[in-house]
């Protein structure tokens, strides 16, 4: 059943919760098809939370009349029970005052978006005729799902989506027929200190290299046990089985928060909440001994950082360091330090690893896109870090960029935005500066169907091995996510089948690429005046903030820079209101990618936002 042209969207979601991206994406994706679609001001949005008070239903009912709503929407990422709650409570009182059409009311249909096992509840309770979005659907088919005909679909749409298309195809052929059980370990080991007390990211990395057999690969491993020594010694056998196959070079250490936070100490009536409870040097140290020949790596700590990076040096000889400057502490709930005390003390913390010659990898792009912020600021951060790292000494960097963050971006965007960031990074190489390019999937980006997520991983794989067609040697490393991400922790068989998937694919498609029946997107033209684009744009971006924002590589200048509102954060949790300039901004999908954009929704130019935060007129 295919929408009529004059229908009107209502899309409501709580006061309470701050995820807007879903329907920012999905009511421009609607005006693009040329409906009208409103978003709930906030009277609304705080009325839903408890519908069942008559005086809120009036004001739902009100708005609904007065922009001739003919379609509802709901959406509730939190808690999966009360979404059931409030959408349900939403429906019957719409029911029960005889709103939709069938009852001779102007609602045609009400749909639910919310986590998977929201939309399960949703729909136990008011059975499988309800719409419902668990968060997996592209942009294609959630306009299929709402009855768009396919006429009416974005051009731009219709062309970023070709290129996703491709690598759907391509990837579903992969998993079904099961090319990557044909996969067997590659040469990463010949060299003679492979696995030895003085084996290197960086000597492995040039033996590869050499054997033209990147990239290396780097999982996140991690059981949960509710005791203690039992996780501890469950990850020791996980290790053994992982270090056999020989598919993982570099293990990450899945580590408690406690472990982060409270190395050390006495952890009684604290809670684990996940990841391995590592607490003595002694256990990292069987650690390190159980991974061989695998290198291995760990997350900082959230305070002491110093002193637990000289710690992971000493038990672990940590293949390299991770650092996320403006995150892991006060503001994201995982660490005790305020933003300015954080930047303070991994700026310290980066002074000691380029005394280790260690590379350190900063941790950061993603972070702050996983608050909302626009694919400019992505990259800018990225760049801005990577000059710090180089000012502080720091020789080899490793470049993480995280492919489908948030996962609505559309391939020939992500592409463009890894190549803007990797360009600029690169700019900065000299003889005592490299960088190494370290692509992985989206945290959110799997679906709970697994079979899906199979497909879903080798279809990234072929978008990582995009950013540089041409370069046999790029992506350097690529950090495999497990498909059961969506669904489980990944025990060791998983992992390595999800090794398997990735290698599987970049071989399969570096073959495809060779023999011409897929197009080389080195060349795609869309994607290079994207590329362009956006590339002169943060550039433009970051020689601004140099000029203006004075001593902008300390910690005090890239306090300003998050502070003052120059990287957008409006999914940010600031329940103290202290970073309302960098929440006020609101951000949405434009084009297959994140923008800034005014009340209009309208995308505002980075510099020129700069200019306005600053209060300096344009030229």
């Amino acid at each position: 059943m295919y929408l009529r042209d004059n229908e009107v969207f209502g899309l409501v979601k709580t006061g309470v919760d701050v995820h807007t991206l879903g329907i920012t994406t999905i009511a421009n994706l609607l005006r693009d098809c040329g409906y009208k679609c409103y978003i709930s001001p906030i009277e609304i949005s705080v009325a839903v939370e408890n519908i069942q008070k008559v005086n809120n239903f009036s004001l739902l009912q009100k708005w609904i009349t007065d922009n001739h709503i003919t379609r509802i929407g709901f959406s509730y990422r939190l808690d999966p029970e009360e979404a059931k709650d409030y959408f349900c409570h939403l429906y019957y009182e719409i029911k029960m005052h005889n709103l939709l059409s069938q009852n001779g009311g102007t609602l045609r249909s009400v749909f639910f978006a919310g986590l998977p096992d929201a939309c399960k509840l949703v729909r136990r309770e008011l059975g499988s005729e309800i719409l419902v979005f668990p968060g997996d659907e592209t942009a294609e088919e959630s306009l299929r799902l709402l009855g768009v005909p396919e006429y009416k679909y974005p051009k731009d749409l219709v062309q970023n989506s070709s290129y996703d298309s491709m690598r759907w195809e391509f990837a579903r052929k992969i998993i079904e027929d099961e090319l990557y059980n044909d996969i067997s370990p590659v040469d990463h080991l010949g060299y003679k200190e492979a696995g030895e007390i003085s084996d290197s990211f960086e000597k492995r990395i040039e033996y590869c290299k050499r054997k033209r057999s990147l990239p290396l690969i780097r999982a996140h491993v991690g059981p949960y046990n509710a005791n203690r020594i039992e996780a501890i010694k469950e990850f020791l056998s996980w290790e053994k089985t992982l270090a056999n196959a020989h598919l993982l070079d570099v293990l990450s250490i899945g580590s408690s928060q406690l472990t982060q936070s409270n190395f050390g100490e006495d952890w009684e009536g604290l809670s684990n909440g996940g990841g391995i409870p590592i607490n003595s040097e002694q256990e990292y140290k069987m650690i390190k001994d159980a991974a061989r020949p695998m290198l291995v790596r760990t997350y900082a700590g959230t305070k002491n950082i110093v002193g637990m990076a000289e710690m992971h040096e000493r038990c672990l000889n940590i293949s390299w360091h991770a650092l996320s400057f403006w995150w892991f502490c006060e503001i994201d709930g995982r660490g005790e330090n305020s933003v300015l005390e954080n930047l303070r003390e991994h700026f310290s913390t980066i002074k000691y690893v380029a005394r280790t010659n260690k590379p350190l990898e900063p941790n950061v792009p993603h972070h702050f896109a996983f608050r909302g912020a626009d694919d400019i600021s992505y990259i800018i951060s990225g760049y801005l870090t990577a000059k710090t790292a180089k000012m502080l000494g720091v020789k080899n960097l490793i470049l993480q960029n995280m492919l489908n963050t948030p996962k609505c971006t559309m391939g020939i965007q992500d592409l463009a935005k890894g190549r803007v960031m990797l360009r600029l990074v690169r700019e900065l190489e000299d003889e005592n500066f490299s960088v190494h390019l370290q692509s992985r999937a989206g945290l959110d980006y799997f679906s709970p169907d697994l079979e899906k997520a199979k497909i879903q991983l080798a279809a990234v794989t072929a978008l990582m091995d995009d950013i540089e067609p041409d370069n046999e040697n790029s992506p350097e490393i690529i950090h495999v996510v497990s498909y059961s991400e969506a669904v489980r922790l990944a025990t060791p068989p998983v992992i390595n089948e999800s090794i398997k998937i990735t290698l599987a694919a970049l071989k399969e498609y570096r073959k495809l690429r060779v023999s011409g029946k897929i197009e080389n997107m080195q060349y795609n033209k869309e994607l290079l005046e994207k590329t362009d684009n956006m590339y002169c744009e943060a550039k433009e971006a970051i020689i601004f903030l140099e000029e203006h924002i004075s001593n902008l590589y300390t910690p005090e200048g890239l306090y300003r820079i998050f502070k003052d509102g120059f990287f957008p954060v409006p999914y940010l949790l600031d329940l103290n209101n202290k970073y309302c300039a960098a929440t006020q901004w609101k951000t949405a999908i434009k084009d297959g990618g994140i923008r800034v954009v005014n009340e209009e929704g309208k995308v505002i130019n980075t510099v020129e936002r700069y200019r306005k935060i600053l209060e300096i007129d344009g030229i």
